[in-house]
């Protein structure tokens, strides 16, 4: 597994899947054109071009470009990578007829190809062993009030609101985030200062 520092971008649940099984990153689905009016998921966007870059894997199709498009107008700050899967004709596995243009997305493009595609945009695997930190886990959540209590919900937007995130961030998404910004210690220290109210 490759480890890539850049959040990447793609359009939908299959092609994560695809994604997450070739390279270790954080990846963000779009939901096609549903990011088109999702403001909370294209700020988080915005915070990852700054924070890490990110990557725009989008299909080689005109919806693909138009999703592109639509991110690196909206994203003015930080670093955008722009990875092309080559025009290749066929149909996904899971479909029972081929796309509009009859080509293939992320989700059915060979491993070797997607790796030459991050390769011809100039990402290459993080070299940043493990640092050390201790990562937050789902547990470490759990202790601190943020989920699976009944006022977890208000906490967990208390803490975004703190860390100028997205409010609506899932948990899952949440976590990933806080992993990019900060280790266990530092959560714990957020909360045990009070700044995120318990009451």
């Amino acid at each position: 597994m490759i480890k890539i520092d850049q959040a990447i971008i793609v359009e939908g649940k299959y092609d994560k899947i695809k994604i997450s099984s070739i390279v270790d990153a954080v990846i963000i689905v779009t939901n096609g054109f549903g990011i088109f009016k999702d403001t909370e998921k294209l700020e988080l966007i915005k915070y990852y071009a700054v924070k890490t870059g990110i990557i725009i894997l989008t299909d080689s199709d005109s919806a693909g470009f138009k999703i592109r498009n639509h991110i690196k107008g909206a994203v003015k700050n930080g670093k955008i990578y722009n990875v092309y899967i080559p025009d290749i004709i066929g149909k996904e596995k899971r479909k029972t007829k081929p796309s509009a243009e009859g080509k293939l997305g992320v989700e059915g493009v060979e491993k070797r190809i997607i790796l030459k595609a991050f390769e011809n945009a100039g990402i290459t695997a993080s070299e940043s062993a493990d640092d050390g930190r201790e990562k937050i886990s789902k547990t470490d959540l759990y202790m601190l009030g943020l989920s699976g209590g009944k006022n977890s919900s208000v906490l967990r937007r208390r803490l975004l609101e703190y860390l100028n995130l997205p409010t609506l961030l899932s948990s899952n998404s949440m976590l990933e985030v806080l992993n990019t910004m900060m280790d266990c210690d530092e959560l714990k220290e957020i909360m045990d200062k009070k700044i995120i109210s318990r009451r």
